[in-house]
């Protein structure tokens, strides 16, 4: 959530961690239209505090480390959720790099939402899968 005092802007700090996901994109789409959807804000890349206070209406929205997250976390990334809207959440619970967390985001809403109907899905990959 804290992405430090370094130098330059949010995208400059973040840049580094994100060249996978910029390396995948561009090999998909290719270099000019990868640059174009950026540009245009069709695709963006956030860290998490950055979308307190968005909602997000026709949006595709992918968590990914979801085990990494608090319970508030969690709970301020799902609400962003706007009409025509869907987010899917990525993680391995048995992986969280919290520490002094009983139970991170991704348990949370999996807790929460394991019962639901309708819209919501949970996929569970397992070494049988």
């Amino acid at each position: 959530e804290d992405i430090g005092y370094l130098p330059g802007t949010m995208d400059e700090k973040i840049a580094p961690y994100l060249m996978p996901l910029f390396d995948a994109i561009e090999d998909h789409v290719g270099v000019s239209r990868s640059k174009q959807l950026f540009e245009d804000r069709r695709i963006e890349i956030l860290p998490l505090a950055y979308m307190r206070g968005r909602t997000l209406n026709r949006a595709f929205m992918i968590l990914d480390e979801g085990q990494n997250t608090t319970k508030e976390q969690m709970k301020m990334f799902l609400t962003r959720l706007g009409y025509h809207s869907k987010i899917i959440v990525t993680g391995d619970t048995g992986q969280s790099d919290l520490h002094n967390v009983e139970e991170n985001g991704l348990e949370w809403a999996i807790e929460r939402l394991a019962s639901s109907s309708g819209e919501i899905s949970l996929v569970e990959f397992t070494s049988n899968n």
